[in-house]
């Protein structure tokens, strides 16, 4: 590269080498040389940032604090950033996760960007990144601000996902309500129920980590904006907290409020622990719903064999004709991922060092992915396995005829111990329960037929 491509700005640490068309400045360019490592700074907070810098410029010409030429310039730059295709976006913000923990050199980014698309607009005006885009504001209360929000955003996917699930299933639920087949505990046999009850049984777990999230929430909503640097509110205009929270509600269609503790707001997430936390619960409760799909699907010859699963794409590279249950591959690595997460997400929030908590990146990093990995997989999981999902009448119902553990219908007629001695001569003997029952001479063949009705031992409505 020759010097034409470079130009040369200055920060208080002195002159730095900026890429001649970056719309960064130097504190983006000095991190992004001294952090190169991880995965980008997630475009959705970038977004959220840009809102902000837009309702600062805003809320503090409705302050009287801030020229009107100057906010309605700020506001311009930041629409037509807005405007750009995602891949368009991330060439202006290249900075990394791994960076300074309160986020400083992302907000940084974001001044600069605003200032340079706005110098590009009318050149006449000088915007400044820290006097102008910056005004009334710090990292340490813009970023969690901007952290709340895209987490709202998020959790706002990953209950549209669940609810999405939720109806996939309750169609089996309801198309198989009566099909019986065996339960099993311990991994073993147990007495009948129907499949549409097992799937009733899904439905009201993941109903439950909805209501969950819809408990939690709310949290997120409270904002640390206008604690500026240490929660005092230095240097913000009087009502410019509450003017940013009312518009961005009126952004993203949720009740955010600025009428919060600045000083937790800053030191704390506990927010975003608590809700990650119930995505750790929905986590597990996917995991088990996918292992018992899969499991119940395993087969066809020589495992469960009770589901019939989608075949999406060939299962094996050498063994023609196999079909594998992909997508519950897929959200149980999302589930052990977001397992995970949570550990991240714990000890960042327990980084609270007195007046801020310095691992704000890397808890929206891992919140984020969470909320992304569990609204993909389950829409796939819904939309790719759930959907197409049939059972195996004939299977179930040879299994449930095949079951000693249908003889606890003949415990309240011929008690607990004598029935147990019959499941166990049809085990040793390797005859059907039945035969065994009438073998014993405590059952007639008409008796077991009354008492040993798969169907009415399901209880069913």
């Amino acid at each position: 590269m020759t010097a034409k491509d470079f130009r040369i700005e200055s920060d208080t640490l002195g002159e730095v080498k900026i890429p001649a068309t970056a719309l960064w400045g130097p504190q983006t360019e000095r991190s992004r040389n001294n952090f190169p490592t991880g995965n980008y700074m997630p475009l959705p907070l970038i977004k959220a940032l840009l809102q902000l810098k837009k309702a600062a410029a805003q809320a503090n010409l409705a302050e009287g604090n801030f020229d009107q030429v100057k906010s309605e310039l700020i506001t311009k730059a930041i629409d037509q950033l807005l405007a750009l295709s995602d891949n368009e976006l991330r060439q202006d913000f290249p900075l990394k996760v791994y960076q300074t923990g309160s986020g400083t050199q992302t907000n940084m980014n974001v001044n600069e960007v605003v200032a340079n698309k706005a110098a590009q607009i009318n050149n006449q005006i000088e915007i400044l990144p820290n006097d102008d885009v910056n005004r009334g504001q710090s990292s340490n209360d813009i970023f969690p601000t901007a952290m709340n929000i895209t987490a709202s955003e998020a959790v706002a996917a990953v209950k549209k996902a669940a609810e999405h699930l939720i109806a996939e299933l309750k169609v089996k639920q309801n198309k198989y309500w009566r099909t019986v087949k065996i339960g099993r505990t311990h991994l073993q046999d147990a007495t009948p129920l129907t499949f549409g009850q097992e799937v009733s049984g899904w439905v009201s777990m993941l109903e439950h980590d909805l209501q969950y999230l819809e408990q939690l929430e709310g949290t997120l909503f409270e904002l640390a904006m206008g604690g500026t640097a240490v929660g005092t509110g230095l240097n913000a205009a009087p009502h410019f907290a509450d003017d940013i929270a009312e518009k961005m509600s009126q952004v993203y269609g949720m009740q955010f409020t600025a009428k919060t503790n600045k000083f937790a707001g800053l030191a704390a997430h506990s927010g975003l622990n608590v809700v990650h936390g119930a995505f750790k619960t929905l986590a597990a409760d996917l995991m088990k719903i996918a292992n018992d799909v899969r499991f119940l699907a395993s087969g066809p010859r020589a495992g469960y064999d009770e589901l019939n699963i989608p075949a999406n794409e060939p299962g094996s590279s050498i063994m023609p004709g196999k079909v594998n249950p992909t997508q519950a591959e897929a959200i149980t690595m999302a589930a052990v991922r977001v397992m995970g997460n949570d550990v991240v997400v714990d000890l960042a929030s327990s980084q609270g060092n007195f007046e801020m908590n310095v691992y704000k990146p890397v808890l929206i990093d891992a919140f984020l992915e969470s909320a992304d990995l569990l609204a993909g997989t389950m829409t796939g999981f819904a939309d790719k396995m759930i959907h197409g999902l049939t059972v195996n009448a004939t299977r179930m119902e040879e299994l449930v005829d095949n079951s000693l553990m249908t003889v606890t219908a003949l415990s309240p007629h011929i008690g607990y111990h004598d029935s147990a001695k019959i499941a166990q001569s049809a085990d040793q003997a390797g005859t059907t329960l039945k035969e065994a029952a009438i073998k014993s001479g405590k059952v007639t063949a008409e008796q077991f037929d009354e008492w040993v009705d798969p169907l009415k031992m399901t209880n069913i409505d």
